[in-house]
């Protein structure tokens, strides 16, 4: 299969042309109406800071179903400590500084200097959220990502204290549940993802769901990312 470059127009090959482990295409910009478009589609940015911007739409795709997350007894129990609480949008660029640092830390990241500032537009124009997770006045984890109509598109979680990530994730999944979403996707799949229920599904399949959840081309770009979280109660 080809790998296209792209250029100034706003456009995407169609997802069935890219390579076998996903590769799409090459080049263009992160601008919100760019980034917009690739993720009603499927595809996603993914590249370390010394490449060009490479795009990807995987086949098989992992995705978590959020009513299908699974809390184990033990992430139940810290939980239940009430040690740690959670904010929504609070801190939306720190905790993408957090992701990075760890990320950098430990496998390299592919969140760059130019992907920090994109998602940070994304979030002002209300694509782009954040889960912040608290011990104190401390910022210890917390996930962020990118939600059209009732699919949310997850890009990056972080740690500094056992199961803060978790926690967060938790929340995540019961709030869209809560609100009727059709999926969490987690682009690549891991073994510490699919302990917590995620799962394997086709790209058609993918694709198939994300025009469930209100997203495509054929739809006008919107977000109906829930305004306050859904407590656990257990």
């Amino acid at each position: 299969m080809p790998c296209y470059q792209l250029d100034d127009q706003l456009w995407f090959p169609s997802v069935d042309s890219a390579e076998d482990y996903g590769l799409l295409a090459v080049g263009g910009d992160l601008t919100p109406e760019r980034l917009l478009f690739a993720y009603s589609l499927g595809i996603f940015p993914w590249y370390n800071e010394d490449e060009p911007i490479l795009w990807w739409s995987p086949d098989p795709r992992c995705v978590i179903f959020p009513k299908k997350f699974h809390v184990s007894r033990s992430l139940r129990k810290t939980m239940r400590k009430g040690k740690l609480h959670l904010t929504l949008n609070q801190a939306f660029d720190r905790v993408m500084q957090g992701c990075r640092v760890q990320r950098k830390d430990n496998e390299g990241t592919w969140i760059t200097r130019e992907m920090l500032s994109a998602y940070h537009n994304l979030h002002l124009h209300g694509f782009a959220h954040s889960l912040e997770c608290w011990e104190g006045d401390d910022l210890v984890g917390g996930l962020y990502g990118l939600c059209l109509g009732r699919c949310f598109f997850g890009e990056s979680m972080f740690s500094l204290r056992s199961d803060a990530s978790k926690i967060a994730l938790a929340a995540l999944a019961r709030t869209l549940g809560s609100a009727g979403f059709e999926l969490i996707d987690c682009q690549q799949t891991t073994d510490h993802l699919l302990s917590l229920g995620a799962c394997e599904i086709s790209r058609d399949e993918f694709v198939k769901r994300l025009a469930v959840g209100g997203v495509g081309p054929e739809y006008r770009l919107r977000s109906e990312f829930p305004q306050q979280l859904v407590g656990w109660v257990e």
